[in-house]
């Protein structure tokens, strides 16, 4: 009998081999080897990784179990389930084959990668950089040829990201590298920075002319297709029905709260009452400086309260987002958990366009009031992402450290359980409106579970979720429409809410168990500590069951 490879041996190789394939994820993991690189996109691309991914099942499959420690057992479990999620994404999602905002992310993220953390010096990045745009005419040429039948909202999307990635490229970049003064290089620069612009520009030219006016593909996944997302990128087995009933379960538990705090905080109608409230919010402008005061605020809080360890490390830089991600309210960019040394983290907050009307700056804003952007600050930085990011460079196993393995579920889940969690331990205590703002926050989150279900694995259309998420979340137009839009592109952008109660429901075990023992800070820091993982993982480690059922009271 041909003896059992080693898990590790695995894992290295595995890793090495994702690291190579994915450059723009590899970086954001810390690691900085192929930093020089871009995707290979093309059809053969995506065929030969679809080939490596099962030549790498097979050996994972080989190994026996047996033969492993317990935890070796749980990873070896982990891994199978993110292998099959990676074939699954390939070859029944195909979202290389139907939406032109992937290519577009990659290429934008992966300069801005170069661009933003100071991992090397500015030199060393600027060539990394100059090999990118280099490439970058290669990957769109990539999205032209796979992209044949997309849906017309991706193509809509699809469009606005490449403008936010030719915007990028022509003014965010030069004022990156301003600083260097390698004229060969700044030419060499200039060079590949037009000729990347002409393939971007061009492919949105073809996008609006060519692809938009016949795109009339389904965005839809399908039930069947949902739920085999949901389990082996997730290790969620929840039925969507179940988890469907759930969610309006929450959302009306939600609502009859929200509506209750805010009856008592000025009387009378709720929705007037919160009106009123959204329009205490930054003026134009003025997002960056408010949100970085509430970032100071929440970190002296933790270092003075026993909830979590706060280890030490570079300052959070509080920015504006840059152009090609401000589709996103706000976005935590923190170096990964495998760099050697540590370097400055972003947190990107989007304000009002100043090219916009006055009143829609208001109206955008408006859901960017001060009770609201507590919680979005809390879920990015402190104790959310980037505070996660600290304790995850400490974790020695590397299938639970690396982000190449990571379930949305639990660093989402994690971030917005934090939101509910500095309310619980007292944080603003005398600010009524900073409960009022992340209840708002948890009915977008719970909204979303409903409308990313109904538009998959029902036929919910994309203007009746703006419906909802204006009618059961209160929010603007502008934001309701942002919202429903992205549940047709991110179909599970439901593991906020999940992810949250699933570890509501672990930590209600964990202190049944603990009895008198329990630490809140305890259970935080040891959760943490395990790493990135499905719950189902996370409760084994932490309580020593093996769940099969439902895992949300």
């Amino acid at each position: 009998m041909p003896v059992s490879e080693p898990l590790p041996h695995f894992v290295d190789d595995l890793l090495g081999y994702l690291h190579e394939t994915h450059p723009t994820h590899a970086a954001l993991d810390g690691i900085h080897v192929h930093d020089d690189l871009l995707e290979d996109l093309s059809r053969h691309g995506i065929d030969a990784e679809t080939r490596a991914l099962s030549g790498y099942l097979r050996r994972l499959d080989a190994i026996d179990p047996a033969g492993l420690t317990e935890i070796e057992r749980l990873e070896h479990k982990m891994l199978g389930a993110s292998l099959r999620g990676r074939m699954f994404e390939l070859e029944e999602v195909r979202t290389w084959e139907r939406n032109p905002q992937y290519y577009a992310d990659i290429i934008a993220s992966s300069l801005a990668g170069q661009a933003l953390f100071t991992h090397a010096p500015v030199a060393d990045r600027a060539r990394r950089v100059l090999s990118k745009l280099r490439q970058t005419p290669r990957v769109i040429q990539a999205a032209r040829d796979n992209i044949k039948d997309p849906p017309g909202i991706f193509v809509k999307v699809g469009i606005e990201t490449m403008r936010g990635a030719l915007k990028f490229i022509d003014h965010d970049l030069p004022r990156a590298f301003s600083s260097l003064d390698d004229m060969h290089l700044l030419g060499d620069l200039a060079d590949a920075q037009l000729e990347a612009s002409q393939a971007v520009a061009s492919y949105i030219e073809y996008l609006e002319t060519d692809v938009a006016p016949r795109a009339r593909a389904s965005f839809r996944l399908g039930r069947e297709r949902f739920e085999q997302k949901l389990k082996w990128e997730e290790g969620i087995t929840i039925p969507v029905d179940r988890l469907l009933t759930i969610a309006l379960r929450e959302l009306n538990a939600t609502q009859a709260a929200f509506r209750q705090l805010a009856e008592k905080i000025h009387g009378g109608n709720a929705l007037e009452t919160w009106a009123k409230v959204k329009s205490e919010h930054p003026q134009p402008g003025q997002l960056v400086h408010v949100a970085r005061e509430q970032a100071e605020a929440v970190k002296t809080f933790l270092e003075r309260q026993p909830i979590i360890s706060v280890p030490n490390g570079e300052p959070v830089v509080v920015a504006p987002t840059p152009e090609f991600y401000r589709w996103s309210f706000a976005s935590m960019w923190t170096p990964g958990p495998f760099e050697s040394k540590p370097t400055k983290a972003y947190y990107y907050v989007t304000d009002a366009d100043p090219s916009w009307p006055v009143e829609r700056q208001n109206e955008y804003l408006r859901d960017y009031a001060t009770p609201m952007l507590w919680s979005i600050s809390i879920h990015e930085v402190y104790p959310g992402h980037f505070l996660h990011y600290q304790h995850l460079r400490k974790v020695d196993s590397k299938v639970r450290k690396s982000i190449m393995f990571a379930p949305g579920s639990f660093v989402e889940g994690w971030a917005h359980y934090c939101e509910q969690m500095m309310v619980e331990v007292g944080f603003e205590r005398q600010n009524t409106g900073f409960k009022l703002g992340q209840l708002a926050e948890a009915l977008i989150r719970l909204v979303r579970v409903i409308v990313g279900i109904r538009l998959h694995a029902e036929d919910l259309s994309v203007e009746q979720g703006v419906r909802m998420f204006r009618d059961e979340a209160y929010l603007e137009e502008a934001s309701a429409r942002r919202e429903a839009e992205r549940g047709t592109f991110d179909p599970t952008y439901l593991v906020y809410s999940v992810g949250k109660l699933m570890l509501l429901k672990l930590r209600q075990d964990y202190k049944q168990q603990q009895g008198k023992a329990f630490s809140l800070k305890t259970f935080h820091d040891t959760l943490l500590g395990n790493g990135t993982a499905p719950f189902w993982l996370h409760r084994q480690l932490m309580l020593g069951v093996d769940d099969t059922g439902d895992v949300i009271e």
